[in-house]
């Protein structure tokens, strides 16, 4: 079953959105990067092709961590080798640190990601740093970055909601996400990393964070589905003028932070909603969905996608 022969959604355009957006597919490095048993580096590389193939321009490749730490992506080097790099289609990677960035930079890579957190306990678990000291850690990839010609965005982690700190202060957020942006981020994509946001909650924080000097412009979002929040945040954003969203194909990913987790926003069910209220986005939902079912199939389950499933997946 295809989208001709279910029919499109009607369109009707809402008041006060842009009118493309960009989407930012990290199917491939954070869609993949929880699966228990290891996925061929081949499989890899046709994923990332199938998605290039449906339109999506901005593919999250893979990591440059450390092994150790994320066995899944002990293979960073070998999939920026293998993929069939087109022209139009930016292939970001997440790094680390400075050895990351070595690892990038040998890799030719021309875009970079770096991962903050927007709370003291996160950043102690998860970076080993107190929340200062992670952007002292930061400051030299990001310079070094920049000077070598790189874009680099910024993720920061637990914007709406930390497990161990509870809710967060949109103003600590703010705050973040500003030290980011003026220490050379060209992007800074705000973490939903729990699944806790609302609408309302959304649109604070993102008046909160640019009202700390922080572009709208620059900004993305990151939303989890764990309470089926995802699509009503993104709309929220889209409606204070964000115009890139973060997505994972066929809705891969989970979240280790919070029990019954669902994963990353679907890039099909974004797709589908983007195409209800006319706003632009670049790609074909038919070969995404193919793309997503080949993926399921390479992992042995169904797609958590609402759209792959209600097409047939």
């Amino acid at each position: 079953m295809t989208t001709r022969d279910k029919g499109l959604p009607a369109r009707h355009a809402a008041e006060g959105l842009v009118d493309n957006v960009t989407i930012w597919e990290v199917g491939a490095r954070d869609g993949l990067q929880n699966e228990q048993s290891v996925v061929p580096t081949e499989v890899k590389i046709e994923f990332l092709d199938r998605l290039a193939d449906a339109g999506l321009r901005t593919l999250e490749a893979t990591s440059f961590v450390h092994p150790k730490w994320v066995p899944q992506l002990a293979d960073a080097e070998q999939v920026l080798a293998g993929l069939r790099r087109r022209p139009g289609v930016r292939y970001p990677v997440l790094v680390p640190n400075e050895r990351g960035l070595d690892r990038g930079l040998t890799a030719d890579v021309a875009h970079i990601a770096v991962f903050a957190s927007a709370t003291v306990e996160f950043a102690r678990r998860n970076l080993n740093s107190g929340f200062d000291e992670q952007f002292g850690m930061f400051a030299p990839v990001v310079e070094r970055a920049r000077a070598e010609g790189l874009d680099v965005r910024g993720y920061l982690s637990m914007c709406f909601g930390d497990p161990w700190e509870g809710r967060v202060d949109p103003g600590q957020v703010a705050t973040a996400a500003a030290r980011l942006y003026e220490m050379g981020c060209t992007e800074i994509s705000l973490g939903d990393t729990i699944g806790v946001a609302t609408p309302g909650h959304v649109q604070r924080v993102l008046d909160a964070v640019c009202s700390a000097g922080v572009d709208v412009g620059a900004l993305a979002v990151h939303f989890h589905d764990t309470y089926g929040q995802a699509l009503a945040n993104t709309f929220a954003a889209l409606r204070r003028g964000v115009a890139t969203v973060d997505a994972s194909a066929g809705g891969l990913g989970g979240c280790p932070y919070a029990e019954s987790a669902t994963g990353n926003l679907a890039t099909e069910d974004l797709v589908w909603m983007l195409d209800g209220l006319g706003v632009s986005h670049g790609v074909d939902l038919d070969a995404l969905v193919g793309a997503s079912r080949w993926m399921a199939q390479q992992l042995g389950r169904p797609s958590p996608s609402r759209v792959v499933r209600a097409l047939g997946g």
